[in-house]
């Protein structure tokens, strides 16, 4: 130690010494001893000498001479300020009661000393010095978990640890211990952390004096407090606190709390204790009060759903919740299976959309139910064919969104100022008042026809608990007239959202308009009856149509469904898959989680014999849930990677057992082959098998993949069990196999692969095809359809290996004319109906040599092929025209005069489809699989196959036209670059209205523009919207590159377009900050439309690319007649400027869309979120070189400043949490940047969102 301190503790035993001699100056012997020390070559600031000093101070040489003395080394910083501060709090606070001179004495250095920063000129060595120094006496690093102490650190935890220690001491002095613990235990802090502040009790006696000095000293405290906490730099320091240690930032507010509760039971003044309380929480607003200062505010202080924006431009605030409606209408694709629950991801939606739009919790939650409102109303009539059902629509209005509500209201949020029961009552009450207000919208509320009963019952449910809390007996002979309002009201009362106290609202139970009816009997409810022990037998088909009413009856059906006897586990797991999955709303999430339960009963899942025990149950269940309303539902619920993980054993143990010697069919009876198929192709339906390689692929997006399904399924498996073991492909050999054989048939042909063992099992079938041929005249127009296959006593797996061998040949002999093509549709439907899990085989191999395009085509002529020329024409035409309905203009999809033809693979394939019943019951997961494999195929081939293949189908399905027609326009966006241009150029249009309109939205403009009211009128299909179009297409889009920037410079162009019309109207530009505010708000608009396209059409992918590619091409190129100088034009000035806030709020609310705003959780990262780090790390470093100049840009420079400005603003507003990921590098860049456009107040805010690691760069920039 001695040889450390360099002999600076002779130094100060001779300052002692000298300081008792008379007339000793404190200034000179600190100058002298400045001197001294750089003679000896020691260093300045000295933190042994601090340290030595302080320890004769505290208390063996507690002169007055002393304390001058070492007043005079911090200000001719001999010694650190901040050391030696640090060095008394420790030594002193703990006996301020037995030296209160000293006590005050230190709140006098504290008061004029504690923002002495320290200099960055001080050697390197003494400054880590003086670190570990301060460290050691307030023991930061260990209270507040810093690994690696550096100077910002030190400075700013100094200040909080000293703040936080006289809050203490506060408490302690007047006696509000108990106060305090109430405080801290209520919020789940530790109510004995913090230092001791007394260590000698207040037992020992002490002289009146010394009291009198103590008493002063508290309120000297204050003042000391309230004039620290009052300066900028230490609400700095606070604000840094409260977002990076949230915890420790909520002991002070407590103590703080506390102190300003309790302010009249002391002496303090009580001025000071509130102006003391109003700077500790200003510094938690700290980050709110940016872009106040300059010509840009306008841009940054008008609400973009404030209700003077929305009424200057005629329109409701629907328009800024129209990424709600977008969602939902995307929710309700059925091609769009989701990897993660749809609560989950509205969840955090509703929380990125409320920050967006800076509105309250009544205004959201409003917002929310009318968007789904408008999503059922939109579905009062559907087509007839494969698609969704009302009930989906339903489950989002009455599952979903009260779901997603529920972690809002009850959940545990990050807010750290003490109330979080007070937030949560602030949710509550609005989302109560947003129930109330929703009952205006009376042409939302009336109920589809299918829930005209349920509104009904939920309104008499309501008049009976009236009743009997007045006292009362209900007259059943009153009708009540139930809407949508009641059934969403009982939505949220099932949740536990709000309580019946709603029922008494005024106007909520509304009678008919005929009083009295006929009384009719009461009926009871069958679910009462089965808890009462009727049995299930009698019950099965009543239980199964009604919906159970409570979680227990799923629960104890659950418990039949297992350990019953074999009649009630089939009956149980019947009606487990009945109304309560489909339309139970209030149960609905119980009932999908039990029957992705019931696929895994077994314990073993190697014992086939066990499984065997289960095939009744488990065929019941997966012909029930084979549905396409099924499957979307378990989407919904974000269960499709627990369902594969659960099929996946099925398909292994019934796929290895071959089918019984009568087996013909397996539609209907349960066997193994049956449950296989629907296990198989129910797994198929999953991933996607059939998809195409990438490179012919017309989807650009990823798709679910087996291996990421799985990991899903593990990671979600891990966080509930971390000692579960992972699901993997390797443990199913047989399913694994055929995995390995389907890709490589989809990557390249068969050949070359028939030494094989299988190649017996290829040659039994293809002499079962053969053998029909020779019995079938192919010209005579007769078939042998009336014979069925022969049994191939095989399990599924060896006939499912042998199958691409068995198609390549029968394609080859097709095209040579060895098999009539008849014959060979005949031979592949009589295998799909003999082992429908064959199907995956056929697409999968049929659509693989489509997209080769390596067959030559065959003409549809009616003798060989089926022939489409009966409405080929008239299909084309309606396309055309469904087409222009929606703003997209195309030639025909079909040349006239050519003879109908197609590429020999796809003939075969829709030949094969037509041969089914359409409209059969039971083959939905057959359906279901094919048409989007047919889709797929369309979109995948150059060739004009899609009227082809519309006209076919609806010649055998005619109830289908409209459904067929709907989703084959679709197709004509897939390779039409300049169609997919018009689409999104219509969307705009129908959801903004045209330019000409100026700012004013119109009647049918926002959400009902975009989507409109439903695409059925008079029970025929008329048109479709743009947006809905647009949604059920996007993903379609070959080139999404494209898409984006169309996207991305219409939304320039607008914003120019907006900058145009506000500069030519007179009256507008006289009050030009108000009129400006409407034209920004009008951009945002146009940017939040812009960035749902974005993300529906390319999601993750499209999102990166806006960011590394089209943003910096637009940035860096040099744009016609701009040439990188400033525009002199009113307009065009006005338009950069608007052009670089467009662009900035595009590119930060796409990716607030994808990434979220806050903290997500592990799953919705794993998802979403993996990438922000890098992409937006790389974004702000090419940003940092364009602000120091090693890139120019090629862009106005009104624009690039707008959108920096713009950028970084609403980054910190919106998206704060992201620039934790940035290197605290880029960001000095970044800020220094800012500080040369002479932007200081935006370039400290930026550091201060750069996470504990930026705590050095915020204290430099003060310095």
């Amino acid at each position: 130690m001695e040889a450390e301190s360099g002999g600076v503790d002779q130094i100060l035993a001779e300052i002692i010494k000298s300081s008792v001699a008379p007339g000793a100056s404190p200034s000179k012997l600190a100058a002298e001893l400045a001197c001294l020390l750089r003679e000896r070559g020691l260093p300045i600031p000295n933190p042994f000498l601090a340290e030595m000093l302080v320890s004769n101070l505290c208390f063996s040489d507690n002169t007055a001479y002393l304390w001058k003395l070492l007043e005079q080394l911090m200000v001719s910083r001999v010694v650190s300020s901040l050391q030696v501060l640090a060095l008394l709090t420790q030594r002193v606070i703990p006996n301020r009661k037995e030296q209160p001179i000293a006590y005050r004495l230190y709140l006098e250095l504290l008061r004029r000393y504690a923002l002495d920063l320290p200099s960055s000129s001080d050697p390197a060595t003494c400054t880590d010095r003086i670190l570990k120094s301060i460290d050691d006496a307030l023991q930061l690093s260990q209270s507040y978990a810093v690994k690696q102490m550096e100077i910002g650190h030190a400075v700013v935890l100094f200040m909080f640890s000293v703040i936080k220690i006289l809050l203490d001491c506060l408490i302690e002095d007047f006696g509000l211990d108990a106060y305090r613990n109430e405080q801290l235990i209520a919020s789940g802090t530790d109510a004995k952390q913090g230092m001791e502040t007394d260590e000698r009790g207040s037992n020992e006696k002490r002289s009146d004096r010394t009291k009198d000095r103590h008493t002063a000293n508290t309120i000297v405290s204050v003042e000391v407090l309230e004039e620290m906490t009052s300066n900028k730099k230490v609400e700095v320091f606070l604000h840094l606190v409260y977002i990076n240690m949230p915890e420790q930032f909520n002991t002070v507010l407590n103590s703080m709390q506390v102190i300003e509760a309790n302010k009249t039971k002391t002496n303090l003044s009580q001025s000071k204790v509130e102006k003391l309380y109003a700077n500790i929480q200003r510094a938690i607003m700290d980050g709110n009060r940016l872009g106040k200062h300059s010509h840009f505010s306008c841009l940054f202080d008008t609400r973009p759903c404030s209700s003077s924006v929305c009424s200057n431009m005629g329109a409701d605030n629907s328009s800024c919740w129209i990424p709600l409606d977008v969602f939902m209408e995307n929710v309700m694709d059925d091609r769009n299976l989701h990897a993660i629950s749809v609560i989950e991801a509205l969840t955090e939606g509703i929380r990125t959309l409320k920050v967006i739009n800076q509105a309250s919790w009544q205004e959201t939650f409003l917002a929310l139910w009318i968007s789904a409102l408008r999503l059922v109303q939109r579905g009062r009539e559907s087509l007839e064919g494969q698609a969704l059902s009302h009930n989906p629509r339903f489950s989002m209005l009455l599952a979903i969104i009260p779901l997603s509500i529920a972690p809002l209201v009850h959940g545990k949020e990050s807010e750290i100022d003490g109330t979080q029961k007070e937030l949560a009552l602030s949710r509550q009450h609005g989302l109560i008042s947003s129930l109330q207000v929703l009952g205006q919208f009376s042409w939302l509320l009336t109920a589809p026809p299918d829930l005209v009963v349920a509104a009904n019952d939920a309104a008499k449910k309501a008049m009976d608990a009236i009743s009997k809390m007045n006292g009362g007996t209900t007259n059943h002979n009153l009708k009540v007239v139930g809407s949508m309002l009641h059934l969403i009201v009982e939505a949220c009362i099932a949740r536990n959202l709000i309580d019946k106290s709603v029922y008494f609202w005024p106007g909520y139970v509304v009678l008919s308009p005929k009083l009295e009816t006929e009384a009719l009997p009461n009926k009871e409810s069958p679910w009462s009856s089965f808890l009462e022990g009727t049995p299930l037998s009698n019950l099965q088909n009543a239980l199964i149509a009604t919906p159970a009413s409570s979680v227990e009856h799923l629960e104890r059906l659950y418990g039949l469904a297992i350990d019953g006897l074999e009649e009630e586990r089939l009956a149980a797991s019947s009606i487990i898959c009945g109304a309560s999955l489909t339309c139970g709303w209030n149960v609905q999430e119980h009932a999908a989680r039990l029957v992705v339960r019931l696929l895994s009963p077994i314990s073993s899942p190697d014992s086939q014999t066990n499984y065997v025990q289960h095939m009744p149950m488990l065929h019941a269940i997966l012909s029930s849930i084979s549905s396409i309303d099924t499957v979307h539902i378990l989407s919904l619920y974000g269960l499709i990677p627990e369902l594969a993980a659960s099929l996946m054993p099925i398909c292994e143990a019934f796929g290895s057992m071959p089918p019984p010697s009568n087996h013909k069919s397996c539609t209907e009876k349960s066997s193994a082959y049956s449950v296989f198929s629907y296990a198989f192709l129910l797994l198929f339906r999953l991933w996607k098998f059939y998809r195409p390689p990438l490179e012919h692929c017309a989807n650009a997006r990823q798709d679910l993949t087996l291996e990421y399904l799985l990991l899903l399924q593990n990671r979600q498996v891990t966080l509930q069990n971390s000692n579960a073991q992972p699901v993997c492909i390797n443990s199913f050999p047989k399913l694994q196999a055929w995995y390995v054989q389907n890709q490589m048939c989809m990557s390249s042909s068969t050949s070359g692969l028939h030494d094989r063992p299988v190649q017996q099992v290829v040659d039994m079938i293809l002499t079962m095809i053969f053998s029909k041929a020779t019995k079938s005249d192919c010209n005579s127009g007769t078939s042998s359809g009336d014979q069925h296959v022969g049994v191939l006593p095989l399990p599924a797996w060896e006939i499912l290996e042998a199958l691409p061998f068995v198609l390549e040949a029968i394609l080859e002999a097709c095209a040579h004319g060895k098999l009539c093509s008849r014959d060979l549709t005949i031979g592949l439907k009589e295998i799909v109906d003999f082992l429908p899990a064959s199907l995956a085989a056929i697409i999968t191999y049929f659509s693989a040599e489509i997209t080769r395009g390596i067959w030559k085509p065959v003409v549809l002529n009616g003798t060989e092929w089926p022939s489409p020329a009966a409405n080929l024409f008239l299909v084309d035409q309606e396309i055309k025209e469904l087409l222009a309905s929606a703003g997209v203009h195309i030639p025909h999809c079909y040349p006239r005069g050519l003879e109908p033809k197609l590429p020999l693979p796809m003939a075969i394939l829709v030949s094969l489809t037509i041969t089914f019943n359409f409209g059969g019951k039971n083959l939905d997961y057959i359906h279901g699989l094919f048409g989007q494999a047919i889709e797929n195929c369309i979109g995948s081939s150059p060739w004009p196959s899609m009227p082809i293949i519309g006209a076919l189908w609806t010649l055998k399905a005619r109830r289908w036209h409209d459904f067929i027609l709907l989703t084959l326009s679709r197709f004509p966006l897939v390779h039409d670059r300049d169609a997919v241009s018009q689409l999104i150029y219509s969307c705009f249009s129908s959801f903004l209205g045209p330019a000409s309109r100026g700012f004013h939205f119109d009647g049918n403009s926002g959400a009902v523009g975009l989507f409109g009211n439903g695409i059925i009128e008079n029970g025929a299909l008329k048109h479709v919207a743009p947006g809905s179009l647009y949604v059920h297409s996007c993903r379609m889009f070959l080139d999404m590159h494209h898409a984006g920037d169309v996207i991305f410079r219409l939304v320039i162009d607008r914003a120019h377009e907006i900058a145009r019309e506000w500069a030519s109207n007179v009256s507008v530009r006289s009050a030009s900050r108000t009129s400006l505010s409407v034209a920004v708000s009008k951009v945002r608009q146009v940017a939040l439309l812009a960035s749902c396209m974005l993300c529906l059409a390319g999601g993750l992918k499209l999102v990166q690319v806006l960011y590394e590619e089209l943003f910096p091409t637009l940035l860096l190129l040099v744009g016609e007649g701009k040439s990188g100088t400033a525009t002199t034009s009113p307009a065009g000035h006005v338009g950069n400027f608007l052009g670089g806030y467009a662009i900035a709020y595009l590119l930060v609310v796409s990716g607030a869309f994808i990434w979220g705003v806050g903290e997500t959780s592990l799953l919705f990262t794993l998802v979403y979120s993996s990438k922000r780090a890098w992409v937006f790390g790389k974004h702000m470093e090419f940003l940092a070189r364009l602000m120091e100049g090693e890139t120019l840009p090629g862009c106005d420079p009104g624009t690039w400043k707008a959108y920096v400005l713009s950028f970084f603003h609403l980054l910190i507003s919106l998206a704060a949490t992201w620039i934790r990921d940035v290197k605290i590098e880029t960001l000095r860049k970044l800020a220094s940047g800012l500080r040369r456009w002479n932007e200081h107040e935006l370039a400290l805010a930026l550091l201060k969102q750069g996470g504990p690691a930026a705590m050095s760069a915020v204290v430099e920039s003060l310095s």
